[in-house]
């Protein structure tokens, strides 16, 4: 399988993988695909330790970075970042309302509140929230411009001239995600070489249109620049779907999170392998913007009539994943609350997620349904 995705990255196969776990990137890449590494959670420091494992562990094989760009940021914490508190002044900068409706949602599920005092020593351990400014995204594109990277990607909105700027000059494609076709044109205006179309089905930050209707939009507005198409595709038939919409591969993330490298916690890739298309939701309780998850009673609070609403990005995922943490943290010892709590970002592909395997497996597995696919479509057409 050939396309000309593969031979400008010099793959095998036109699958990319987005995760957050490196493993999973590595496992990916060494299968014929190209791993993406998601970097909103990582501090600059930590981020250079995941892409030196990434490094030795696909000796040259490429792989990618996806960093989180947004265009527009919740004022108050643009302030806050630009300050030397940094962490302390954004949390300074969350409303009380808000920190009040978080810990009654502790008490009424029976999660303890973390200690706040340990996680105050911690809280470099994980930086989204704070690396979700110009300044912290800017500094994950250096260190991930000083690897062998094989892209660099932008997920949330067009991306800032300096990041352009900075691929170019190293040499690298500059790719982006979008969910509409005036997304993707300027994304091309800002000069990017490689577009996601990204339909509503996806899992985590989304839009609206379904990636059958996207994708083709897409691919006629843009041509020639190859479209990957995004959203809810877990299955070698669904890439061969996607190929004959004009996309020149796949970019998948949520199939990811069932694989036996996958970051997920236990308890919740065990709410992914009993759910189905039905069970998630675009909500904003997580990082402030629209993002398909699980649903679970995070999410049905945060909708609710006793919610105060959710934050802008950064600051809602300054509340939200700082509390997930103690959740997931919980949840592990089988506290039922926090385990009805626990969620994730995953897309409506949740429901063909039934089985644990290894990611390579899920390549093999996914490469050898496309081709199938391929072979009924071709005797199809011969038999007419």
């Amino acid at each position: 399988m050939r396309t000309e995705v593969c031979e400008r990255f010099g793959i095998e196969f036109p699958l990319f993988a987005f995760s957050h776990c490196r493993d999973v990137v590595a496992a990916v890449t060494n299968a014929g695909g190209l791993g993406v590494l998601g970097a909103v959670a990582y501090t600059p420091d930590r981020l250079e330790e995941e892409l030196s494992w990434i490094d030795d562990q696909v000796g040259g094989r490429p792989y990618g970075v996806d960093v989180l760009v947004p265009s527009k940021i919740d004022e108050s914490a643009e302030k806050a970042g630009r300050g030397e508190a940094g962490l302390d002044a954004m949390l300074a900068a969350v409303p009380q309302e808000h920190w009040t409706f978080l810990f009654q949602l502790f008490e009424k599920y029976g999660v303890p509140l973390p200690d706040f005092e340990m996680a105050k020593s911690t809280r470099d351990a994980k930086g989204a929230g704070t690396q979700v400014t110009k300044e912290g995204a800017t500094a994950l594109i250096d260190v991930s411009l000083a690897h062998p990277i094989g892209l660099i990607a932008s997920a949330l909105g067009t991306p800032p001239p300096i990041m352009v700027e900075k691929a170019k000059t190293a040499g690298i494609p500059v790719t982006a995600l979008v969910g509409t076709a005036e997304h993707a044109r300027r994304q091309v205006a800002a000069g990017v070489d490689l577009i996601v179309a990204q339909g509503g089905e996806a899992g985590g930050h989304t839009g609206e249109i379904s990636t059958m209707v996207l994708v083709p939009e897409v691919v006629d507005t843009v041509a020639p620049i190859p479209v990957l198409a995004a959203g809810g595709i877990a299955t070698g038939r669904q890439m061969a779907a996607s190929m004959a919409l004009g996309a020149a591969g796949v970019w998948c993330g949520s199939v990811w999170l069932t694989t036996e490298e996958a970051e997920t916690p236990p308890h919740v890739r065990a709410k992914m392998i009993a759910a189905g298309s039905r069970d998630t939701i675009r909500s904003r309780s997580r990082t402030g913007k629209p993002a398909r998850q699980l649903k679970s009673a995070w999410t049905d609070e945060w909708e609710g009539p006793a919610s105060p609403g959710a934050l802008g990005m950064p600051l809602q995922m300054i509340v939200a994943e700082g509390a997930m943490r103690q959740i997931n943290k919980v949840a592990e010892s089988g506290n039922e609350g926090a385990r009805e709590l626990a969620n994730y970002f995953v897309g409506q592909c949740v429901g063909l997620m039934n089985t644990v395997k290894p990611a390579r497996q899920v390549v093999y597995d996914m490469i050898e349904e496309f081709a199938d696919a391929v072979e009924r479509l071709n005797t199809i057409t011969e038999a007419d």
